[in-house]
């Protein structure tokens, strides 16, 4: 059996307050522009993206649109 707990009146030091920092859940569901483009991958690239993919519950071409707009920003 576990240890019962006694609780106290003592003063507790709780630290400093964060100001709330997250954008609101609209702010986080913009919708980005995208362009649709018909692209031939290398077969084991994309098995390799859908096998990732599936792990984490996304879309496969999710993840190959992320991959190209990293590769990108790096490059501006």
């Amino acid at each position: 059996m576990k240890k019962k707990i006694t609780y106290t009146d003592e003063p507790m030091n709780l630290g400093k307050t964060v100001k709330d920092f997250l954008p609101s859940p609209a702010a986080l569901a913009l919708k980005e522009k995208t362009v649709r483009i018909t692209i031939n991958l290398n077969e084991e690239s994309v098995l390799f993206f859908k096998d990732e993919a599936k792990k984490i519950g996304v879309p496969y071409q999710k993840l190959i649109r992320k991959v190209v707009d990293l590769y990108a920003e790096h490059h501006v």
